[in-house]
């Protein structure tokens, strides 16, 4: 098990590696640093003035050379700029030059510089993802149990008025997208002329303070859509499972009905919803955004959309290798907990 660990930690080394170097490229093309320049100067820059900007802040060396800064394994630039000043990446604005780190990369903590939101890069991700692991936390809590109770008690029986109801509903949510659930939530429960005004139709309290009222409505919204995957992930494996030889062995001895299904079909009938529980994760992470938006819930969808949509490159850097780490960590977590539920898998 340690040999296959570790494979699986370089694996996952390799892979961040590639994944972050590939957003790297592509938000360091040359259109995307012309639009930053401008942005941060003024749309009317000339070509070279354009050219200057982003020599002087270290834009126009080697791509590879730009990743290893930014990743924190190069030493980081030193630039003397047109007008004889010099600029280093690693210096603050007041630092002296011979004072600044030589290494300041993500490895070291150094997130960069957001153009849209003038803070540190690294302080908005960390303050938005633990909002979104917040709504992340409670929509775990709601859908996980409920999927699982019912994709059991439709695949117990399968074929059932039971069976057929429950699938009809896991499918109904899941044909349901957010936005259309979301609206209909909102119109119904906490419209203030026509709706039955149970609930807030904003989440934005909920990030200083999160309560039933006015948190509930987004929580469900998402545990909604997803509880059908694994309903209906769950069903199927639990169908399966109950037809083995062993539970018609366990039947034929007299086992009790509640029985054969708590002590011998349910940790069996669990391993494939196992992994799809997993892949919840890295979708809830920035699969939110559209929820984030519609109860303007400021979380990590947010700043991802915020960071795209104006060319902020550090922000969105950060956080494309929070959302690489997480879906290769998930991933790793369930190859792992897969072994485990399921001891007929050789891990040599």
């Amino acid at each position: 098990m340690g040999m296959f660990i570790l494979r699986r930690v370089g694996v996952l080394i390799l892979t961040s590696l590639c994944l972050t170097f590939v957003v790297f490229f592509l938000t360091n093309l040359y259109p995307n640093l012309e639009k930053l320049a401008k942005t941060q100067g003024n749309f009317r820059m000339t070509d070279e003035e354009v050219a200057t900007y982003l020599n002087n802040n270290g834009y126009l060396q080697p791509v590879f050379a730009k990743y290893g800064q930014w990743l924190g394994v190069l030493p980081g630039y030193v630039i003397e700029g047109t007008d004889g000043t010099v600029r280093a990446k690693c210096a603050g604005p007041d630092e002296p030059l011979e004072e600044a780190p030589t290494f300041c990369g993500v490895l070291q903590g150094n997130w960069g510089y957001s153009t849209v939101f003038r803070d540190d890069a690294g302080g908005i991700i960390a303050e938005k993802l633990a909002l979104t692991g917040k709504l992340m936390f409670w929509v775990m809590l709601l859908m996980v149990p409920s999927a699982l109770v019912l994709g059991v008690l439709a695949g117990m029986r399968e074929g059932s008025r039971t069976d057929r109801t429950l699938s009809t509903v896991a499918i109904t949510t899941t044909a349901t997208p957010e936005y259309v659930s979301g609206v209909i939530f909102i119109a119904v429960f906490a419209s203030t002329t026509v709706g039955l005004k149970w609930f807030k139709g904003t989440a934005t309290s909920a990030m200083d303070g999160a309560n039933f009222e006015n948190f509930f409505l987004p929580v469900l919204t998402i545990a909604l859509y997803g509880m059908g995957y694994i309903a209906r992930m769950t069903r199927a494996s639990m169908a399966e499972v109950m037809t083995a030889q062993y539970v018609r062995t366990a039947r034929l001895k007299g086992v009790k009905f509640r029985n054969i299904v708590l002590r011998h079909a349910l940790r069996n009938a669990l391993i494939a919803p196992f992994t799809v529980i997993m892949l919840q994760f890295p979708w809830l992470l920035n699969g939110v955004v559209i929820v984030e938006t519609l109860f303007n819930y400021k979380g990590f969808g947010w700043v991802l959309v915020q960071a795209a949509g104006n060319n902020d490159i550090e922000l969105l850097l950060g956080v494309s290798v929070v959302s690489v780490f997480v879906v290769l960590v998930t991933q790793l977590i369930s190859d792992i907990g897969y072994v485990y539920l399921n001891p007929r898998i050789s891990v040599s």
